[in-house]
């Protein structure tokens, strides 16, 4: 069985990962992280900077998969991973049919209300489009 696990900087995605690991001990787990270039550009970078920032953001990525590791240990488990660059939903859920994935299991922030509509719900996005069953932990 083949699980994937996207993460971001975030508890809920965290608590993702060890969810994963310990519902499906025997399972092949990757852990992917996507890199969404519309957000790299932040703070008003100009564009000739895209190298640069891409760079940082892969470090970043490469922390968050440090910590995977660690969790993945500390339950006897190991992991691989990936980066996809793209808007997150879509690159879960391409990444999961290109892959053969069996299941998603992914971390939600549980917004509501007004901040849920402007934000929209990279989960739930994820559950409405994947073409395998989608967990996910709050």
């Amino acid at each position: 069985m083949r699980v994937l696990v996207p993460i971001d900087d975030s508890d809920p995605a965290r608590e993702a990962l060890e969810h994963a690991i310990t519902t499906f001990p025997d399972a092949e787990i990757t852990v992917l992280h996507v890199i969404n270039p519309s957000l790299v550009m932040r703070h008003g970078e100009m564009a000739g900077d895209y190298e640069r920032l891409m760079g940082l953001e892969e470090e970043e990525a490469e922390t968050l998969f440090e910590t995977a590791r660690e969790i993945a240990d500390d339950h006897g488990a190991s992991v691989t991973t990936e980066i996809v660059i793209g808007r997150p939903s879509r690159g879960i859920v391409e990444f999961a049919t290109e892959n053969d994935v069996d299941q998603i299991v992914i971390g939600s922030h549980g917004r509501s209300g007004v901040s849920r509509v402007l934000l929209g719900s990279v989960a739930e996005r994820v559950v409405r489009r994947a073409p395998v069953p989608v967990t996910v932990v709050r």
